[in-house]
C-alpha cells in the first residue's frame, strides 16, 4: 500500500515507478491523477463534515442561550439549522466512507516503487546476473551423454509416480515413494537445521489456511486471487511469507525486537493460473509443494542489509548441498507485486542444460506494513513508524530434490546422496 502524501508529495515518482514497471505511461498519469483527485475530494469531505458537526454543537449551545433570554424566535431559528446539520451530516459521512473506500481499493491494486538501484527492463531478459557458484561440470550427471530428467530417473526407480497423483487429484500433483520420500523430508530438515541453527532464524509452525486480512496484508489479494485455492471462508496459503509476515500485522514492535527472523517449512498451493502450459511436465511447478520460508521484520535502516544476508541464507543451502547456481538481480519488469528489489537464485538443471529458479528474495520496504498496520516504536518514544518486511525461499524443497536428483545421478540411474543430507537419511549415499 502506498502513502498518499508521499504521492501527494512527488506524483512524478510514482508515474515513473510504475511506468519502469510496465505500465503504460498515459495509464500511469492516469492512474495518479484519479488518485490525487479522490484524495482532495476526500479532505474537502472531511473538512466540510468537521465544520458542520461543530457547527451542530455550536448551535446547541446557542438554542440554550436563546431561550435562556426568551428570544423564541432566534431558538426556532437554531432548531431550524439544528434538523438541517442533522440531515447533512450523514450525507457527509456516507460521502467520506465512499471516497476513502475508492481511494483505498485503487492504491491497494497498484505494485510497490522499485528502488533506486534496480535495473530497468520489460521482463526477464532485463536482469542483471551478480555471481556464479560451483563447477557444474565436476558433478556426476556430466560425465553422462544425456543426462535423464528428474520424471524419467524418478519413474525408473519406482519412487515418483505422477500417474497415480493424477487419479487422485489431477494435473501438477505427484506421490513420492520410498527413499525418495525420505530424501524430500530430509531436504526439508535440513533447511530448517540449517536457518536456525547457523543463521538465527526462529522456527515457527504457523497456520496453513488464513483469512482474506492476511493475503490483502503480504499483497496477493485482491489482484491475484486466481492465483490461490480457497476452502469456506478461508485460504490456502501460497507460501508461509504470508502466515510469518502477518505474526505483526496490527501489532507495534519494540525497537529492541528487530529485526525479526523467523523461518518455517510448510505445505504451499498454488493453482497456477498464470501458468498454463509452463513446466506441466515434473515438479517444477506444481499446485502443492514443501518450501522453507525465510521472513525478517526490520527497522527501515537495516533493511537494505538484512536483504544481503537473507540471500546469502538462501544461497548457502545450495552451496552446503554442492549444487551450482546464479543469482540475478531482477529488473523492474520482472519483479512481484509487493517488491521493491529481489535476487533470484537459479540453480543448474543438467537435462535442461539451463538455470531454473529455485528462491527468490525480495524487499518489499513498507509496503506490506502499511498494509496490515504493522510498526515500530523506538524505546522511550510515542511515535511509531512502520516496519519493513523482507521474505525469500530457503529454499523451494521440490526444486531443489529435482536439482538434486539431475545432478548427481549416475550411469546407473543411482543418486547419490550429499554429505549433508546423509545423517538424515539414515547413511544411505545412494538411492537406487
Amino acid at each position: 500500500m502506498h502513502d498518499i502524501r508521499a504521492l501527494r508529495d512527488d506524483p512524478a515518482a510514482f508515474v515513473r515507478g510504475w511506468t519502469s514497471r510496465g505500465m503504460a505511461a498515459a495509464a500511469a498519469e492516469q492512474t495518479v491523477g484519479r488518485a490525487l483527485a479522490l484524495d482532495q475530494r476526500l479532505r474537502e469531505t472531511q473538512t466540510a463534515l468537521q465544520a458542520a458537526q461543530s457547527r451542530r454543537n455550536d448551535v446547541s449551545k446557542l438554542i440554550g442561550a436563546a431561550k435562556a433570554r426568551k428570544d423564541e424566535a432566534a431558538a426556532a431559528e437554531l432548531m431550524a439549522e439544528t434538523e438541517r446539520l442533522k440531515g447533512e451530516i450523514p450525507v457527509l459521512a456516507g460521502q467520506e466512507t465512499a471516497t476513502a473506500t475508492e481511494l483505498r481499493a485503487l492504491l491497494a491494486a497498484l505494485p510497490n516503487l522499485p528502488d533506486a538501484g534496480v535495473p530497468e527492463g520489460a521482463d526477464e531478459h532485463g536482469n542483471v546476473e551478480q555471481k556464479r557458484w560451483g563447477e557444474a561440470q565436476a558433478l556426476p550427471a556430466a560425465k553422462l551423454n544425456t543426462p535423464l530428467d528428474h520424471v524419467d530417473l524418478g519413474e525408473r526407480l519406482g519412487l515418483m509416480d505422477f500417474e497415480a497423483a493424477a487419479r487422485m487429484s489431477g494435473a501438477r500433483f505427484v506421490v513420492l515413494k520410498g527413499p525418495l520420500a525420505r530424501l524430500e523430508r530430509a531436504l526439508g530438515q535440513f533447511m530448517l537445521d540449517l536457518q536456525t541453527g547457523e543463521h538465527g532464524y526462529t522456527e515457527v509452525n504457523p497456520p496453513l489456511l488464513v483469512r482474506d486480512e492476511a493475503l490483502f496484508g503480504t499483497g496477493q489479494l485482491p489482484k491475484f486471487a486466481d492465483d490461490l485455492f480457497r476452502s469456506g471462508d478461508h485460504w490456502l496459503i501460497p507460501t508461509a511469507e504470508v502466515s510469518l509476515t502477518n505474526l505483526v500485522r496490527e501489532q507495534i514492535t519494540p525497537e529492541a525486537e528487530l529485526p525479526l527472523r523467523l523461518t518455517a517449512l510448510t505445505p504451499c498451493f498454488r493453482s497456477e493460473a498464470g501458468a498454463s502450459g509452463r513446466d506441466t511436465r515434473g515438479m517444477i511447478r506444481q499446485h502443492q509443494f514443501l518450501k522453507c520460508e525465510l521472513v525478517s521484520i526490520t527497522l527501515p535502516e537495516q533493511s537494505d542489509a538484512e536483504h544481503e544476508r537473507m540471500t546469502r541464507c538462501a544461497e548457502a543451502v545450495l552451496e552446503r548441498l554442492g549444487l551450482p547456481y546464479r543469482t540475478l538481480l531482477l529488473c523492474t519488469g520482472d519483479m512481484g507485486f509487493s517488491a521493491r528489489k529481489t535476487y533470484d537464485i537459479e540453480v543448474w538443471l543438467p537435462s535442461q542444460r539451463t538455470y531454473r529458479e529455485i528462491s527468490s528474495c525480495s524487499n518489499c520496504g513498507d509496503f506490506q506494513a502499511r498494509r496490515m498496520e504493522a510498526r515500530w516504536r523506538r524505546a522511550g518514544e510515542k511515535g511509531t513508524a512502520f516496519v519493513h518486511t523482507l521474505n525469500g525461499s530457503g529454499l523451494a524443497v521440490g526444486r531443489t530434490l529435482v536439482a538434486l536428483m539431475e545432478n548427481y545421478q549416475d550411469e546407473g540411474g543411482r543418486i547419490f546422496v550429499p554429505e549433508a543430507l546423509q545423517p538424515y537419511m539414515g547413511g544411505v549415499t545412494h538411492i537406487g
